[in-house]
């Protein structure tokens, strides 16, 4: 599972070659910038290596120069490295950093397999597949070794819009500036092993960033049960997925959950309210949100219940069947409202609302929020948060065994409940709160599980 820095910038390469751009219009150098990158590589490696041999390998644009600055400090610093490159450049910063190395460089065909590998052939901007040739050596040197890939693994795709075929792997993987896309995102961020962020020392943007953990303040000493939340939650044709979402409402910090539906009666604990009708708790100017698609259904009744909803003055957080039976007509309808809207599909139902293919699901996901003027909960290993404003945040390694029918109710109910102390805040409070509960709870856990644990995550985010 790819781990990833909390709160780092992400930047295509566009955007990264954007920021370097800008430095360098202050006076940074291009061989200011490799001898960054390539201590800061140096440096993780030392701390890793234990004295193992080291083989560095080294292309000929500026991933290369910055192998060569990384082979010469750790020969500086005492350890066994032998460089193997590409054919060179005859001028720049790169080839200005291979002459400042004085031992020997072999072919990369002539390199033989050392427990630590560097990969410094290939890193942003890879617009098309590795040599197949080239992708071989490379998968050989690779198959024992521990890999240390600057920026990222060669062959990937750092915006994360295609799976190029023979694309490295790492263990580890020193982004360098700001991560990439592909770091957690995509079809290849399996092969990224543990990322960390070098700081190159330039200003880098951070409309979009990987997710924290948040803090979360205990309530007010005036608080009670309205100024809390009052969460609205409207069941239907299965009524055990709105039940886990307004169960889960009430363990993340709502004041007051009201489950409707006609099983609205049947199980959940006693401090959850239950009524058949929801048309007058709809109307209630105390509402802190309305929830609606856990278990809705698809039938007549759900387009009633959805109209109902829509015709609220309140916050919506709409899920899983709610937004498939919206559509793409649903887009406009959403923008369209005066009360802000939280949409938490995963991809399937992401698709139907926003079916236009390409780009990254960063990307594709700032465009929906955009489009809807609603923030979006993009579910899934990759979970991407993106607001109306532009701006996105990525969680990239959630538990795995959030894989299981129910998880996906219990996140709109956790954000059902966030949404009134946690402001603009609310959808990054949830995700995180609903990953470490699922840390918390173990492997293979059922859904409801999940639900014991948010008070324990909440208890870590002070």
């Amino acid at each position: 599972m790819t781990h990833l820095p909390a709160a780092a910038p992400i930047l295509r390469a566009a955007e990264m070659r954007a920021a370097e751009e800008a430095a360098f219009a202050t006076g940074v150098s291009q061989d200011t910038l490799m001898e960054r990158a390539g201590t800061a590589v140096a440096q993780q490696v030392r701390r890793l290596a234990f004295g193992q041999p080291i083989l560095v390998l080294a292309g000929s644009g500026n991933n290369g120069g910055d192998a060569f600055v990384v082979a010469r400090l750790l020969h500086q610093w005492g350890h066994d490295v032998t460089m193997a490159a590409l054919p060179a450049k005859p001028d720049g910063a790169a080839a200005r950093m291979r002459s400042a190395w004085t031992g020997p460089i072999r072919s990369i065909e002539e390199a033989e397999p050392r427990p630590i590998l560097i990969d410094g052939l290939f890193g942003t901007g890879v617009t098309r597949p590795l040599d197949p040739t080239l992708a071989d050596r490379l998968a050989t040197l690779s198959d024992h070794a521990f890999v240390v890939a600057i920026d990222l693994p060669s062959g990937v795709d750092s915006d994360a819009e295609h799976a190029f075929a023979g694309a490295g792997r790492a263990d580890l993987t020193v982004a360098l500036g700001a991560l990439k896309p592909a770091h957690g995102t995509g079809p290849e961020a399996g092969r990224m092993g543990h990322v960390v962020l070098a700081d190159l020392g330039i200003p880098i943007p951070a409309i979009v960033h990987t997710i924290r953990r948040p803090t979360i303040d205990p309530p007010a000493r005036d608080a009670h049960k309205y100024t809390r939340g009052l969460i609205a939650v409207l069941g239907g044709a299965m009524p055990g997925a709105a039940r886990l979402a307004a169960r889960a409402a009430l363990s993340a910090g709502a004041g007051y959950v009201v489950l409707t539906g006609d099983a609205a009666g049947q199980g959940g604990p006693d401090a959850l309210v239950r009524r058949d009708d929801p048309a007058a708790l709809l109307g209630d100017e105390r509402l802190a949100a309305v929830l609606i698609g856990p278990g809705l259904g698809r039938d007549d009744r759900a387009r009633t219940l959805l109209d109902a909803a829509f015709a609220a003055d309140a916050p919506l957080v709409i899920d899983g069947d709610a937004i498939s039976l919206l559509g793409t007509a649903g887009v406009a309808r959403i923008a369209a409202r005066t009360a802000p809207t939280w949409l938490t599909p995963h991809e399937g139902e992401f698709a139907r609302m926003f079916p236009a293919k390409g780009r990254n699901k960063i990307d594709r996901t700032r465009h929906a929020a955009l489009q809807a003027r609603a923030t979006i909960v993009h579910k899934g290993p990759d979970t991407v948060i993106a607001c109306s404003q532009g701006t996105a945040i990525l969680s990239a390694h959630a538990p795995t065994w959030l894989s299981t029918a129910g998880t996906g109710d219990v996140l709109a109910g956790t954000l059902a409940a966030r949404l009134r102390p946690g402001g603009a805040a609310a959808a990054e409070q949830a995700v995180w709160l609903h990953g470490r509960a699922a840390r918390l709870a173990g492997p293979a856990f059922v859904a409801d599980a999940l639900i014991d644990h948010l008070g324990q995550a909440i208890a870590e985010c002070r």
